[in-house]
């Protein structure tokens, strides 16, 4: 059986500023998924959509602008100080890992 990965909840404290923070997603073309691609600061959706599509989305046919806030991170890596440790998941889990 394969360890299960053990995960701490991130970023949830504000990361400085006194604007809205907001998540960028883009899509490149119809084809691939949508992807995470870093946050911008600012008063509402559509002034995050325009930083977000300057900063990186030029080409891109979709772009997604979710608020920082509902967004919740969770992380194998030490992202942040405060962090707390998630639920870890009980039970068996069909998953193995073959050399």
């Amino acid at each position: 059986m394969v360890e299960k990965t053990r995960r701490s909840n991130v970023g949830d404290s504000p990361r400085g500023g006194d604007q809205r923070e907001w998540e960028v997603f883009v899509r490149k073309d119809d084809t691939d998924p949508m992807r995470h691609v870093g946050s911008v600061s600012a008063p509402s959706p559509e002034v995050a959509h325009e930083q977000a599509t300057r900063l990186f989305a030029w080409f891109a046919e979709d772009v997604w602008i979710c608020p920082a806030e509902e967004t919740h991170r969770f992380s194998t890596h030490d992202l942040d100080d405060d962090a707390k440790p998630a639920p870890h998941p009980n039970g068996e889990e069909g998953r193995t890992h073959e050399l």
